[in-house]
């Protein structure tokens, strides 16, 4: 962590809450018609229980490009093979009473189903791979609106 995201944390600004955040949405998915998705644990801090697509907030000094990679290598263990930015969304919400404000980044990411594996079990109860017909759910809040996006620039069927 850099100084200055050293001296934010002092301060316990919180991300999307006390400031714009900024976050990269992936989602991956295998070149055949299948995405990758994951279920909410508990321990997340909104949207318990719910099926989603990846996403990560930046760090200081990345690239969106360079967050993707990092934030697929940390949930799913995989690499990117191919990546496309998809669009920009502005994503206002209300958690516990107060509003959150966040820019989220939009990609779509081709990764090898063969590599997967949960990466990140305290915030991810399971994985799997589902056809845009067949989704689990119930689904994120933003799920179809940020997958809309992804459908301007990968073909599922």
């Amino acid at each position: 962590m850099d100084q200055q995201s050293q001296e934010y944390k002092k301060m316990d600004l919180k991300r999307g809450v006390d400031y714009i955040g900024v976050c990269c949405v992936f989602y991956c998915h295998d070149g055949k018609g299948k995405l990758l998705m994951h279920k909410r644990s508990e321990k997340c801090r909104d949207e318990k229980g719910r099926w989603d697509a990846g996403s990560g907030s930046m760090e200081f000094g990345e690239t969106f490009d360079d967050a993707v990679r990092r934030e697929i290598r940390e949930e799913y263990c995989a690499d990117v093979i191919d990546l496309h930015h998809a669009g920009v969304s502005s994503v206002v919400r209300e958690r516990n009473g107060m509003k959150t404000h966040w820019i989220a980044v939009v990609f779509a990411a081709k990764v090898a189903p063969e590599q997967v594996r949960l990466g990140d079990p305290e915030y991810m109860d399971e994985i799997g791979w589902f056809a845009p017909s067949e989704l689990p759910s119930p689904l994120h809040s933003k799920f179809f609106d940020h997958l809309e996006l992804v459908k301007k620039v990968v073909d599922f069927s």
